[in-house]
């Protein structure tokens, strides 16, 4: 059903930064409906299928494929062209046991970086927030929308990783010195390296100062997921 006043379409020239298609053949493109992950840091699972695999020329062969059921995000089969799909999140076509992470590159832009089978079902959360429920419960806010119970050993800005397919969190990161981040957005985007300072300020952003083989790197504490200790617990490339 259409929800009222809801629009399905968005200028070209006004798509988000992130999304890695040609922006002056057409004026329009799809527009995301609401989801896990903000418009503007997502890209509508079309875009997946046509311009990013090339499963498909066109939108319609693109709802061909979706309707059939033959595309999943983080386990669960999607069927609108619209949907948004964001960073850590996994896209999974079975019928040719491919399986992709959803990672910026040195642009910002989405692309997908395939990853082994054995990873389908783990994904890196960052906690954005928390949420004290009833009862002295801690809900956990991750970076994709969604909300998962903890308690209080997990802080802002440390990192979970969990099982999609069991629901359960298999591993915690907490954010510190000498943790691997990977820098999500900004001018390092898409670089990782091991955190050597953490900057805290009361008032403004805190800052991070990274280091790897090849540079040392300052950027946004917010721009930082850990992804692991002294090596990623996820494929990840160092630089895309």
């Amino acid at each position: 059903m259409t929800r009222i006043g809801e629009k399905k379409s968005l200028k070209r020239s006004k798509a988000p930064k992130i999304w890695r298609i040609h922006r002056k053949n057409k004026k329009w493109t799809v527009k995301n409906i609401p989801g896990p992950h903000s418009g503007e840091k997502a890209v509508p699972l079309l875009f997946i299928l046509r311009d990013y695999l090339g499963y498909a020329k066109t939108r319609r062969e693109a709802k061909i494929i979706l309707n059939k059921g033959l595309v999943l995000v983080d386990g669960r089969i999607r069927k609108d062209e619209r949907f948004p799909v964001g960073v850590m999140d996994i896209v999974e076509i079975p019928k040719t046991e491919e399986c992709y992470r959803v990672l910026p590159n040195r642009k910002g832009e989405m692309y997908l970086y395939k990853v082994p089978k054995e990873e389908k079902y783990l994904k890196i959360f960052s906690i954005i927030g928390k949420t004290l429920l009833k009862n002295g419960v801690v809900q956990l806010n991750l970076h994709d929308g969604r909300n998962i119970l903890g308690d209080n050993t997990y802080k802002v800005y440390d990192t979970i990783l969990y099982d999609l397919n069991k629901k359960e969190i298999k591993g915690h990161i907490p954010f510190k010195k000498g943790t691997l981040g990977f820098v999500v957005k900004g001018n390092n985007v898409s670089k990782m390296g091991k955190i050597v300072e953490i900057d805290k300020r009361k008032t403004g952003h805190s800052t991070v100062t990274l280091e790897n083989k090849r540079e040392r790197f300052k950027t946004l504490k917010e721009y930082v997921y850990i992804v692991g200790k002294g090596k990623s617990l996820i494929s990840i490339p160092e630089v895309a």
